[in-house]
């Protein structure tokens, strides 16, 4: 009886090797779609048809060289909803993604936002003074350059952060090559939804991705699938932001209407389902 639950649970820990083997392969051999945006900015898309993860993934990244001549910013509205798109076109920028959590009902971002110095937004905490999950990690804008950082323990770590603007969210993934150890017991973490990331890669460039979801032509992703994702796509540094209805990645001039996922607002498998956000990040020229 022993030897033969030993070679059970050997079998299993077989098979699920062979998936995760599986799954990487699949996101390092898959020929992705490539088109160049501008010099130094590619958009990188695969339609994975149930080989990641045994499910349909569709996954679009913007990949940005961190030393070509543009910079990251943080678009925002302290009340009022906006779509990516929207946001993008105010801002004359090269590309937008949709950023952290916000109160659907009354605009405003729930996380800590920050911009040239004025509190936009602060943490709306849980009844016990409480962080949420999405508020343990940060995007940092300085001087146009994009940094993640992680929460310190401290009550007012995000006001000692050095950064010209300052967007809160999470939860963060993978820091200096490590992957964050996610709460398994989160059904948010568990279950699949659209997904949106930013992450910083070995070799210097920046990733804008998006995970679509809710739908037959693509499943969408837990934490844990992306964070294994992001590893796969070499990031040092990833960071989770809003995700579900929100997801979108818009850029100038692309298509029909710049969106270049599916968002699911409209529950249709087309780029016209955006959901209005309170903020973005966004890619400019110099």
């Amino acid at each position: 009886m022993k030897a033969f639950f030993l070679s059970s649970v050997f079998s299993i820990f077989i098979s699920i090797s062979l998936f995760a083997q599986s799954d990487s392969l699949a996101v390092i051999n898959a020929q992705w779609t490539k088109e160049k945006i501008t010099k130094g900015i590619i958009l990188k898309t695969f339609w994975f048809q149930n080989t990641l993860f045994n499910s349909n993934q569709n996954v679009s990244v913007l990949e940005v060289n961190r030393k070509g001549k543009y910079v990251f910013d943080l678009g925002f509205d302290a009340k009022k909803l906006i779509t990516t798109g929207d946001f993008g076109k105010q801002a004359n920028a090269i590309a937008a993604l949709n950023g952290t959590f916000f109160d659907i009902a009354n605009g405003g971002s729930v996380d800590y936002i920050k911009s040239n110095g004025e509190i936009i937004n602060e943490n709306r905490l849980s009844k016990n003074g409480k962080r949420a999950n999405h508020q343990k990690s940060a995007l940092l804008f300085q001087e146009g350059k994009l940094s993640i950082a992680k929460w310190d323990g401290k009550a007012d770590w995000e006001k000692t952060l050095v950064a010209d603007d300052i967007m809160v969210s999470g939860p963060l993934l993978i820091l200096n090559q490590s992957e964050e150890k996610l709460d398994t017991a989160n059904v948010f973490n568990k279950t699949r939804h659209p997904r949106t990331a930013v992450a910083i890669t070995k070799n210097n460039k920046v990733l804008l991705i998006t995970v679509d979801g809710r739908n037959a032509n693509s499943g969408g992703m837990s934490l844990f699938e992306l964070s294994k994702l992001m590893r796969w796509l070499h990031a040092d540094d990833a960071i989770n932001l809003d995700g579900g209805g929100s997801t979108a990645l818009w850029i100038n001039n692309w298509g029909e209407n710049g969106i270049v996922n599916y968002p699911t607002d409209n529950r249709k498998w087309d780029h016209e389902g955006q959901r209005k956000v309170a903020n973005v990040l966004l890619l400019k020229k110099k």
